[in-house]
């Protein structure tokens, strides 16, 4: 056969499978040989850090706003600089799709296989792997989740069940009793609480006959005794509030918890256990705020993250036994910042979210109420034209759409509106398949690769503990 022959045939049998099984590749990737065990440090604890919907722009702006305001890197940057963590970058597709749902992501990390969007380590053929957390439980580990979205959400959900549907979430809550993890933290009150669930079960009352320490506001969780676990707390209706509007806010302070605060208590909790333990922590609303093209509410929710990195990180140098590794599921929306310094610098003064300012919006308000608003909020004033602009959608109820947009807020005129102000753009209000940040810190750091699948990730978790992957 002439060359040029062998190569023409090659592709076209090349092209003829893709048409056959598009995502065949994407669903069974192939995996690098593992590293034999010992050939590192073994990880008594591992603690796996997700900001779910991060672009790099996320990231990248999060940075920016850190040396602008605090003179320094953030602490994610700073590990680079410093060369102190492993990086790579990672493939987030799920089984049935190039641009993945938080579900199908975090079953990848949590079963080790691709499952379609929307499903909860359940496989397109019907299998039902055991997830990463149920299987350092059986090891001897604690395990358990952080997040400020509901604790029941897809993100900590891939990491601990089972389900055919992520949005199962009130039976998700009554898995998690029976499965007895040791510190589950989040929202989703209407997930345990009986005068909120269909089914009127008291949820909480469950827990606390079992023996969790339930708690359900920032204080009950500071004063609780880690000394005694299981340790069940959920602190606010859906997601936690944003990390913005909480810090200009006494009673959302005082009523629930920061993440870093969170993250703090589940350690303090989960480290007593001789046997080693695995945490998974997750800045869910960055994903919301992405989702709502919220500049605000974006940035802060990153660099309230940024906080809990670098309380994890201490805790790794001090303890010599950990492996943390930091990512995300997925880009979202891919915003970035495409004008002069000093709009981005108006971001500095912002006192709330969009969200905030579009909420306390209504009908009866006019333009220039509208404007002093969203003055008061973020420091600038919009124009009587933009502000009736915005004001139209609440006289006729021409809401729009989306992901977490129960009220039917306009957050993608707002955002258009807004770059003006800002020099923030986006490229839309969804999930993007762009490859991510991964990076590795501490005790098994060196089994990550440059270029890593998802999927990867659960038998880099296991190999790295020295825990057998069946």
């Amino acid at each position: 056969m002439k060359r040029r022959d062998f190569f023409r045939n090659t592709a076209l049998v090349a092209a003829g499978s893709a048409v056959i099984s598009p995502f065949r590749s994407i669903a069974t990737p192939r995996y690098p040989a593992p590293a034999p065990f010992g050939a590192g440090k073994t990880a008594k604890n591992i603690i796996f850090m997700v900001s779910d919907g991060m672009s790099i722009g996320t990231l990248s702006m999060a940075n920016m706003l850190s040396e602008l305001r605090d003179g320094k890197l953030c602490a994610w940057m700073s590990l680079y600089q410093e060369g102190k963590v492993v990086r790579g970058l990672m493939d987030t597709a799920s089984a049935n799709s190039l641009v993945t749902d938080s579900a199908a992501a975090s079953s990848s990390w949590g079963g080790g296989v691709r499952v379609n969007n929307g499903s909860l380590n359940v496989t397109p053929g019907g299998d039902r792997p055991v997830p990463i957390l149920q299987k350092f439980k059986a090891a001897g580990k604690s395990v358990g989740c952080v997040t400020t979205v509901p604790i029941t959400h897809a993100t900590p959900a891939g990491f601990c069940v089972n389900s055919d549907s992520r949005g199962d979430q009130a039976e998700i809550a009554l898995m998690y009793h029976d499965l007895r993890f040791d510190v589950m933290m989040g929202g989703g009150t209407e997930f345990f609480s009986a005068d909120k669930r269909n089914d009127k079960q008291d949820v909480f009352g469950k827990f606390t006959s079992a023996g969790f320490s339930v708690v359900k506001t920032r204080d009950e969780m500071l004063a609780v005794d880690v000394s005694k676990k299981p340790l069940l707390g959920v602190f606010h209706r859906d997601g936690l509030p944003y990390a913005l509007d909480r810090e200009h806010d006494e009673a959302l302070k005082t009523g629930t918890p920061s993440l870093v605060e969170m993250v703090g208590t589940a350690i303090r909790c989960l480290k007593q256990d001789p046997q080693g333990f695995v945490l998974q922590i997750e800045a869910g609303k960055v994903d919301w705020g992405a989702h709502a093209n919220d500049t605000g509410a974006l940035i802060y929710d990153q660099l309230a993250f940024d906080q809990a990195l670098k309380e994890v990180i201490s805790f790794a140098e001090a303890d010599g036994e950990t492996l943390v590794i930091v990512t995300t599921d997925h880009g979202n929306a891919n915003p970035g910042l495409f004008g002069a310094t000093a709009s981005f610098e108006k971001i500095i003064g912002f006192k709330h979210t969009n969200e905030w300012v579009l909420q306390g919006i209504d009908r009866d308000f006019n333009a220039n109420q509208v404007r002093e608003r969203i003055e008061y909020a973020q420091g600038y004033a919009i124009n009587a034209d933009e502000a009736v602009r915005l004001l139209a959608h609440y006289v006729t109820d021409r809401g729009e759409d989306g992901l977490y947009n129960p009220y039917k807020l306009p957050f993608a005129d707002f955002a258009d509106i807004q770059r003006k102000y800002t020099a923030i753009g986006w490229a839309g209000t969804g999930h993007s398949g762009d490859h991510v940040e991964v990076a590795a810190y501490g005790a098994g750091a060196e089994l990550l690769k440059p270029f890593v699948r998802n999927t990867d990730l659960h038998y880099l978790m296991l190999e790295a503990a020295g825990v057998r992957h069946g």
